[in-house]
């Protein structure tokens, strides 16, 4: 990594990153938020197979380079690219990270980390063969509403979790690569993936078994992808989380864990566009907490940098993002076998922690190019 050593020179040292993938959420968080991390993150190149939409994205944000994913390896080494920040469809994320790594970049790729516990398994190993750092980008684990509701659950405020319930639905703008079975879209791995990484961290554990349910399409919108998908958790004292997340619904955004002394109920709790609300009850008594809209990318951004110019290994690593893999694989294996599905023992030690919440103003609303929003009004 040649220019990250430069960099780690200078007085104010910068990662310089290449985004590859130019879709909605690129537009309207990922480029934004390198304003609010410019003290230690820098946008050098822009990859997309769309020239034009390239070409005036790099215009408006003053991005010198860019190129299309045929020329990527190219590009970046004209940019002297440190890290990638990879936002394509999930299923693009493996081979886009195998090429980054194998050009000895740093990859962050967002979530989820791959379609298959093997891809991520061949993520990590290639990582770690060219010596370069995963990070998967759960932009929840540097949000302080997040973080505190773990952190109120690990301590006791509800006494002892005994059930995870959470809904996180909407309704999907046919033709979004959510619907698309070749781009690895669906309901489950588009928005199930927060429900069992909330599952996990609240209750600090990994589950033993699984059982699931899922609704496909045979044909026409959506066809060969869930676009309902209900499962259930079993955790070791028989903790039980079950949730049911959708793209064919209306919007539904929350999170409710029952203690022995009460609950905390979260809502909205995966939003990265509204402000995030905890509701505690214990002993008949409620109160609410309000986290205020934050922009969730820039965070992210900061923390990987730093990671890189310390030599730190991330949190939520290749080993986090495979967890939630492994269970998302269980549950479309129990939903076509119609029974549970027992889970091979896995130990995660590090888990986020409030330590880790990093507090940036939200992004201002950005007119996207060629680039429409995932959901309908």
């Amino acid at each position: 990594m040649q220019c990250a050593e430069g960099n780690m020179s200078q007085a104010h040292p910068r990662i310089r990153y290449g985004l590859i993938g130019l879709g909605n959420i690129a537009q309207i968080a990922v480029v934004p938020a390198f304003q609010h991390a410019s003290e230690n993150s820098e946008l050098v190149a822009l990859i997309s197979g769309d020239a034009e939409k390239r070409a005036a994205l790099q215009s408006k944000w003053d991005v010198k380079h860019g190129g299309s994913y045929d020329d990527m390896e190219r590009v970046l080494d004209d940019a002297e690219a440190d890290a990638v920040y990879i936002a394509l469809p999930n299923a693009l994320h493996r081979t886009f990270s195998e090429r980054a790594a194998r050009a000895g970049l740093h990859v962050l790729c967002e979530k989820p980390m791959a379609m298959t516990v093997a891809d991520c398994e061949a993520m990590i190993a290639i990582c770690r063969e060219n010596d370069v750092k995963l990070m998967v980008g759960y932009r929840l684990h540097f949000e302080a509403g997040s973080l505190s509701a773990i952190e109120a659950v690990a301590r006791g405020d509800i006494g002892d979790p005994l059930s995870f319930e959470a809904t996180y639905t909407h309704c999907a703008r046919p033709g979004d690569i959510r619907t698309r079975a070749d781009m690895g879209g669906g309901a489950l791995f588009d928005l199930g993936v927060y429900c069992v990484n909330a599952a996990r961290n609240l209750f600090q554990d990994e589950p033993m078994e699984v059982i699931g349910w899922q609704r496909r399409r045979e044909s026409g919108f959506a066809a060969g992808v869930d676009n309902l998908t209900t499962a259930t958790l079993r955790f070791r004292g028989d903790k039980i989380a079950t949730f049911t997340c959708g793209q064919a619904a209306g919007s539904v955004d929350r999170i409710q864990v029952v203690g022995s002394d009460g609950d905390l109920l979260i809502k909205p709790a995966f939003t990265y566009d509204d402000a995030i609300q905890h509701y505690f009850t214990v002993d008949e008594k409620s109160r609410r907490k309000r986290f205020a809209k934050r922009d969730q990318f820039a965070p992210e951004l900061l923390y990987f940098s730093d990671c890189i110019l310390n030599d730190i290994e991330p949190e939520p690593n290749g080993e986090e993002g495979l967890a939630d893999v492994r269970v998302m694989e269980a549950i479309i294996g129990s939903a076509k076998a119609h029974d549970w599905i027992q889970l091979e023992p896995f130990e995660r030690l590090q888990r986020p922690t409030l330590a880790q919440a990093i507090e940036k103003p939200p992004v201002r609303h950005q007119r996207t190019i060629r680039a429409p929003s995932p959901t309908l009004p």
